[in-house]
C-alpha cells in the first residue's frame, strides 16, 4: 500500500516559535509562568507543559488576580487591553504572537481610521477576538455568505476587508466577491497566511489522489478543521484524528493508497507515529 505524508503537515512558523518560546522560559524564568490560553491546540503539548509547572489561564478575570508571574501570549495573539490590563498589574509579558498575526493587527488599528473593518473568520476563534480588539465599535466579523446579507452596512460604506490567517481560501474569495458585487468602496487584503494556503492546497491535491485520508490534529483546532473539510470533499473516506491512540487501522483495511497531513499544531512526532503504523499494519 502507498503511504503520502504531506510535505507541509505539522508545526508551522508561528506555532512553532510559540512552542519554542514557553520551554524557553521554563529553563530561564525566576518566577511562575503562564500561557494565556492554550500556547496551542494540542493536548499532547499542553499536557507536557504543564507536567513542567506551566498553568493555563483563560479569563481575563484569572488575569487580574495574578501578582509576580510571567504570562506567555500565544500565536493567536491578543486585543491591546489584555496587554494593558497585565501591565498595569506588573505582569512580566512574553509575546508570542505570530508575526503573520500581528501583521493584521497593524492593518486593523490603521484602517479603522478611514474604513469599516470586516474580518472573515470564526467569531469565536481567539485569534479573531484579538485582531477585533485592534478594531472598534464598527469592527464586524462574519463567516458565512448568509452573514454578509444580514450586516448593518449602508449603500456605498468603506470597508477593508481582512482574513483570519487559517481561513479557508476559496471561502474567502467567494465572500470577497459577495462584498464586490453589493457595490461598497473596498479594499481587500489577504491576510490568510501563505503557509496555510499550502497546506490547504497540498491536502486537497492528496485527497483527490488517495483512497483513504488521514488529517491529524486537535479538536479545537479551527486549520485543522478546515483541512478535514478541504479533504473530505475530495475523499469521503476522510478521517480526523488527534493521535495514533484516535487511528482505527480497519478504516484503511482495503484501500490502495493513505494520504496523511496534520494541522499546525500538531507535533512531527505524532504525524511519524500514524505515518509508521499504517505501514506496519499494511
Amino acid at each position: 500500500m502507498e503511504v503520502i505524508v504531506a510535505k507541509t503537515a505539522g508545526f508551522c512558523f508561528g506555532v512553532r516559535r510559540a512552542v519554542d518560546t514557553v520551554y524557553e522560559q521554563i529553563a530561564t524564568a525566576q518566577k511562575p509562568v503562564y500561557t494565556f490560553g492554550p500556547i496551542i491546540h494540542n493536548e499532547q503539548v499542553v499536557a507536557d507543559l504543564e507536567k513542567k509547572g506551566v498553568k493555563v489561564i483563560e479569563t481575563e478575570e484569572d488575569l487580574k488576580g495574578l501578582t509576580d508571574a510571567i504570562v506567555i501570549i500565544r500565536s493567536h495573539g491578543v486585543g491591546p487591553h489584555i496587554c494593558r490590563l497585565l501591565e498595569e498589574q506588573g505582569i512580566t509579558i512574553v509575546d508570542a504572537t505570530c508575526p503573520f498575526v500581528k501583521k493584521i493587527h497593524r492593518i486593523v488599528e490603521e484602517q479603522k481610521k478611514d474604513r469599516r473593518v470586516i474580518i472573515v473568520g470564526n467569531a469565536e476563534h481567539p485569534e479573531v477576538a484579538g485582531i477585533r480588539g485592534w478594531g472598534d465599535e464598527r469592527t464586524l466579523v462574519v463567516e458565512t455568505a448568509e452573514e454578509i446579507d444580514n450586516l448593518p452596512l449602508s449603500p456605498g460604506e468603506k470597508l477593508c476587508v481582512v482574513a483570519q490567517t487559517t481561513f479557508n481560501y476559496n471561502k474567502f474569495q467567494d465572500l470577497v466577491e459577495k462584498f464586490e458585487k453589493k457595490g461598497y468602496d473596498i479594499l481587500v487584503l489577504n491576510t490568510i497566511c501563505n503557509a496555510t494556503q499550502e497546506r490547504q492546497v497540498e491536502a486537497r491535491r492528496i485527497a483527490s489522489e488517495v483512497d483513504a485520508m488521514i488529517v491529524i490534529g486537535g479538536r479545537h483546532s479551527s486549520n485543522t478543521r478546515k483541512l478535514y473539510e478541504i479533504c473530505q470533499k475530495e475523499c469521503k473516506n476522510t478521517y480526523f484524528i488527534q493521535s495514533l491512540g484516535d487511528f482505527n487501522p480497519e478504516c484503511v483495511n482495503s484501500v490502495r493508497s493513505v494520504g496523511i497531513t496534520a494541522g499546525a499544531s500538531t507535533p512531527n512526532q505524532i504525524i511519524e507515529e500514524v505515518h509508521t503504523n499504517v505501514r506496519l499494519k499494511f
